[in-house]
């Protein structure tokens, strides 16, 4: 990675300002693009706020074309081949591998492509939740890992901060400068082209769903399809990512390794929650593909779509927490309702 820049060799203020302008002028996607090329270098608690902010605002300016049919088309998919989760190395991963493992089988793996990150993230999060403590009893506006995206009430009640923050994780929306490390690295890693090429157009971020977990060993746990509460007619990719080692001694996934068209019924066959799928009826639609548990290391990744069948893997014999990040994009032409954007 790259050595930053020292701050005091960038014109914070002028730079701010211009954006400031051209966003008042009406032009917050050229606001964007403006500072979104100096951010590696410019670690400014309130450059990487006013960052996040266009980023949000800019999502309504943004008018892209994407493919004329979806899914894509592809050469190479055998869904009648044995159920399995697809691997592919960091170095041969392309939009075109992600879209034929996710037509085949659901989902591809990606070990190791995130190995290089996984401890400058964990310490990040436990940055960004120690300032969150910090901030129940007042803190400071200029830290950088932990500052509330202004939004309208409507739109933060929509993003369940209080139910991730329980859940021991928080919102990367929220912590300015973990979202900017997280753009920066998904880019390093080669990820952003992936992305693109994948969805077909500019990455859009969902505010909601872009979590940085630390999953405790009491959490709730039921099968889904995140299709399920998104909507239909969307084009998704999320990305997982194992911050730590996880499927054995710690939280992990359980994965039915299968390529579903469609949402599966839900709030039956013994489901905990109306949105999910009962274990009863995961068992029916699987068929012959059986759910597998993956051991995730470290910095392996997992690129699914809203219709993969999953869940978060918990025992009683698990002893310790897991972290994780999860970051679905979205195709700007097809954005979900109810999700807040942030653009790539």
């Amino acid at each position: 990675m790259a050595t930053p820049a020292e701050p005091a060799t960038i014109d914070v203020d002028q730079l701010l300002a211009e954006a400031d302008a051209l966003a008042a002028a009406g032009k917050p996607l050229e606001a964007l693009d403006l500072l979104a090329p100096v951010a590696p270098d410019c670690k400014v608690a309130a450059f990487e706020r006013r960052l996040a902010q266009l980023r949000h605002a800019a999502f309504a300016h943004l008018h892209e074309d994407g493919f004329p049919e979806w899914p894509v088309p592809i050469e190479g998919v055998d869904r009648d081949a044995p159920a399995t989760l697809p691997r592919v190395a960091p170095g041969e991963l392309t939009a075109d591998a992600v879209r034929r493992g996710i037509l085949s089988h659901g989902a591809v793996m990606v070990p190791g492509l995130f190995t290089g990150y996984a401890e400058q993230f964990i310490t990040g999060i436990e940055e960004a939740l120690a300032s969150v403590k910090k901030g129940v009893a007042g803190r400071d506006k200029d830290d950088p890992w932990f500052s509330i995206l202004p939004l309208t009430p409507e739109e933060g009640e929509s993003l369940g901060r209080y139910w991730v923050l329980a859940a021991g994780g928080m919102l990367a929306c929220d912590s300015p400068r973990l979202l900017q490390q997280l753009f920066e690295a998904y880019a390093a890693v080669g990820l952003r082209d992936v992305i693109a090429g994948y969805l077909g157009e500019r990455p859009v971020l969902s505010a909601a769903k872009a979590t940085l977990r630390r999953v405790p060993l009491k959490s709730g746990t039921d099968w889904h399809q995140d299709g399920a509460f998104l909507g239909s007619g969307i084009r998704a990719l999320n990305i997982w990512i194992a911050l730590s080692d996880c499927g054995v001694d710690s939280p992990g996934m359980d994965l039915v390794p299968k390529r579903f068209d469609e949402v599966c019924e839900t709030g039956t066959g013994g489901a905990i929650f109306d949105w999910a799928v009962g274990p009863e009826t995961v068992q029916r639609v699987a068929g012959d593909a059986t759910p597998v548990r993956p051991h995730f290391k470290a910095g392996d990744a997992l690129l699914f779509d809203d219709l993969y069948l999953h869940r978060t893997a918990i025992e009683p014999t698990m002893t310790k927490p897991r972290y994780a990040i999860e970051s679905w994009f979205f195709a700007s032409s097809c954005y979900p309702s109810g999700q807040v954007p942030l653009v790539w």
